[in-house]
C-alpha cells in the first residue's frame, strides 16, 4: 500500500485512532531510556507523529524543539491544536527531504506501515538524519515479510525485515545498537534504540 493511500486512511479514523489512545503509555520507557542516551537535547523529530500525544509531550518536557511528520493531514490537524509551539510537516517519510540533523528521532509503530522495499532506504534515511551521536528509536515486526491488518474497518498494509537484516543496515549507516528487545512477546514486536557514530570519528 503506498503511504499516501495509509495517509488518507488514517483520515477516515483519525478522531477514534486519538481517542482511543489519549492515555496509552506504550512505548513511553523506551523514549525515558532513549533520551537518557541523548548528548544534546536541541532537536527531535517524531515520525509518524499521528495526532501528537505523550510521546511528543516527552520530548517537549525533555526540552527538545519538536518537528512532527506524518503522511494523515486528519491525524495532524488533532496534533497542530494540541501543539502550537511544533512544527509539523504533511509528508511522506520516504519522500520527505531536509538539511536539518537531529539530536533524537523517534518511530514508535509508524514505519512499519511503509511498503517493503521501503524499510531499508528509510531506516537509512533516518540514521544520516542523525547529528553526531544522535539517538534513534523505532519498532519493527522483527520478521522478514509483509501482512494486512484491519483497524476501525480500514485494512492497513505493514511490512518489516529481519532482525538481521535491520541490525546490518544501522551498522552500514554507521549507527551502533544500544538497546534490541522485544517487549510484547509472543507477538513480533522488535524496539531497537542505536546511536549514531560521531562522523568526526571516520
Amino acid at each position: 500500500m503506498h503511504p499516501r493511500e495509509t495517509g488518507r486512511r488514517y483520515d477516515a479514523i483519525a478522531p477514534l485512532w486519538d481517542e482511543a489512545r489519549r492515555e496509552n503509555l506504550q512505548g513511553l520507557g523506551f523514549l525515558e531510556r532513549a533520551i537518557a542516551s541523548c548528548k544534546s537535547r536541541r532537536m527531535a523529530l517524531d515520525v509518524g507523529c499521528g495526532t501528537g500525544g505523550r510521546m511528543i509531550e516527552k520530548m517537549l518536557a525533555s526540552g527538545f524543539h519538536v518537528t512532527g511528520i506524518d503522511v494523515s493531514s486528519g491525524m495532524l490537524q488533532i496534533a497542530r491544536a494540541r501543539h502550537s509551539t511544533v512544527e509539523f510537516v504533511h509528508d511522506d517519510i520516504s519522500e520527505w527531504v531536509t538539511e536539518l540533523r537531529f539530536d533524537l528521532i523517534v518511530a514508535w509503530d509508524s514505519t512499519f506501515h511503509l511498503p517493503y522495499e521501503l524499510q531499508g532506504p528509510v531506516i537509512g534515511k533516518l540514521c544520516a538524519c542523525l547529528a553526531d551521536h544522535g539517538v534513534l528509536l523505532f519498532t519493527a515486526g522483527g520478521v522478514d515479510g509483509e501482512i494486512v491488518g484491519t483497524m476501525y474497518g480500514h485494512e492497513f498494509a505493514y511490512s518489516s525485515l529481519s532482525d538481521t537484516a535491520l541490525m546490518r543496515l544501522l551498522y552500514q549507516a554507521g549507527c551502533v545498537p544500544i538497546l534490541v528487545e522485544r517487549d510484547q512477546y509472543p507477538l513480533h514486536h522488535l524496539v531497537v534504540v542505536a546511536a549514531k557514530e560521531s562522523r568526526s570519528a571516520a
